[in-house]
């Protein structure tokens, strides 16, 4: 069912305006940080920005060099069409010195004197390639096999084939789980037998990666 803002906002008022509105299973997974990045690729796809670090610094010590993490301003931020950007100095990301995943999805981009991009959340590969648009691709190169997307825009290393193929494989069942869906909106996915177990193979996925 269709879910008003003005609805979300007068139940509000007495709580949690959203939960009130969309009921107990539609936020299931309110708790899991991982899932809600992950399910951010859908809406704002095509929205990637790739994080690009300086080559490692080492300091020494007395125990050997360590690994010196880079500053802010070290890190280079690029989109496919734009090329370089900077995150925004109001944004809670404009300080971070380190990100697990090379890659940020963000929901505005502005231009003043840069170009900035603001409300930005780092996104793990999995949601990406799951999520993402584009036809996924798993290449041979150099001995390691490359899981692709979007001519190459997104790729990653995968640990071996079986996982490449693999996930690639889970992103195709989805394609047609939604297709599925699209042509029968009575199919309640978390209930039959099919749909559920892709939604919790993607869940366990996105949630221990």
């Amino acid at each position: 069912p269709r879910v008003r803002a003005r609805e979300i906002e007068k139940r509000a008022q007495g709580g949690d305006g959203v939960l009130d509105a969309t009921g107990e299973e539609a936020n299931s997974n309110a708790e899991n940080p991982k899932l809600i990045s992950a399910m951010l690729c859908a809406a704002l796809y095509p929205n990637v920005v790739q994080v690009k670090s300086p080559e490692g610094k080492f300091q020494k010590t007395s125990t050997g060099a360590v690994r010196m993490q880079p500053k802010s301003a070290e890190l280079k931020f690029v989109t496919k069409n734009d090329g370089y950007v900077h995150i925004h100095p109001s944004s809670v990301n404009y300080q971070v010195r380190h990100f697990d995943s090379p890659y940020l999805l963000y929901h505005e981009k502005i231009k003043t004197s840069r170009v900035f991009i603001r409300d930005c959340s780092m996104v793990s590969v999995y949601p990406l390639v799951l999520f993402g648009g584009g036809q996924v691709n798993v290449q041979l190169q150099r001995g390691e096999f490359v899981v692709s997307l979007d001519d190459g825009w997104i790729r990653f290393v995968a640990a071996s084939h079986q996982v490449a193929e693999l996930v690639k494989e889970l992103r195709c069942e989805l394609d047609q789980l939604l297709q599925d869906k699209i042509k029968n909106p009575s199919i309640d996915l978390c209930t039959c037998p099919r749909g559920s177990r892709i939604i919790s193979t993607i869940v366990k996925l996105v949630t221990t990666q």
